[in-house]
């Protein structure tokens, strides 16, 4: 999830995808490769840096700018050797890298209401109730469908 303030609950840059949303990618498009864990050490294993493995992926990035915008590059990368890959991303149309690769190439889902993520503020305080600081969607590149396609609801309330 998005890089937050102390005044808006967080400087954690970690934060887990809700459990029915991996359920549901799960039921659209079977197990995954997870190339972005969850509080991963990049000495051990940088996502950027590696193969991705198998035919599909869901990548939930940091939200800070050059870790989200250098994963939607590799997304798409992996996506030109026929692998399918999901980003779970915040709505950010107004950024160059949505009209240079997001929108030509990849299908994109809003999604209704703000994802609630988990994970721990600032203050050591876990909460499943995390919010980015603008709402989420689905980019996915290699399913062979591009523009906006749906907007899907949001079943965390």
């Amino acid at each position: 999830m998005k890089n937050r303030t102390k005044a808006n609950g967080s400087t954690n840059d970690d934060w887990a995808t809700p459990d029915y949303i991996l359920e549901d990618i799960r039921k659209e498009f079977g197990e995954f490769f997870d190339p972005c864990p969850l509080n991963n050490n990049k000495e051990l294993w940088d996502g950027l840096e590696s193969d991705w493995n198998g035919p599909f992926h869901f990548i939930n990035p940091p939200y800070n700018n050059k870790d989200k915008v250098a994963f939607i590059r590799k997304a798409y990368d992996e996506s030109l050797k026929g692998k399918t890959c999901i980003l779970l991303i915040p709505v950010t149309t107004e950024l160059p890298i949505f009209h240079e690769l997001i929108f030509p190439y990849a299908e994109v889902r809003f999604i209704q209401k703000r994802v609630k993520f988990k994970g721990y503020k600032s203050n050591g305080e876990y909460t499943e109730k995390g919010t980015g600081q603008s709402g989420s969607m689905f980019v996915i590149f290699g399913n062979n469908k591009t523009g906006i396609v749906q907007t899907q609801n949001n079943k965390s309330d």
